[in-house]
């Protein structure tokens, strides 16, 4: 009978130091992201309406800086597209229904 070995999870942290994040950091980074959805919500909510009707639950990927806006069935081929015509931009998914966002928490 072949025994097996039990697998452990080793934390990425310990695995990768570099991951270890300060509080500030953290900080700073949720402030960048809140600002970028903060630039990107107008735009989504200009277009809802009419995306509402025809492309329900399908993700739109936005570049707030230029406006431009990618949409697609699957949320990462949209943000894969915009990566590609954008790559050194950050942008902003949302799902196209009442909310903007999958599910509830």
């Amino acid at each position: 009978m072949t025994e097996t070995k039990p697998t452990r999870t080793v934390p990425l942290g310990r695995i990768f130091p570099e991951i270890q994040w300060t509080e500030e950091q953290k900080e700073q980074r949720q402030a960048l992201r809140e600002a970028l959805y903060q630039r990107a919500l107008p735009i989504f909510e200009r277009l809802k309406p009419e995306l509402i009707e025809t492309h329900y639950n399908w993700y739109i990927t936005i570049e707030p800086e230029s406006g431009e806006y990618f949409l697609d069935k699957d949320e990462i081929k949209g943000a894969l597209r915009a990566h590609e015509k954008y790559p050194d931009c950050r942008y902003h998914t949302f799902r196209i229904n009442e909310t903007g966002v999958c599910g509830t928490i």
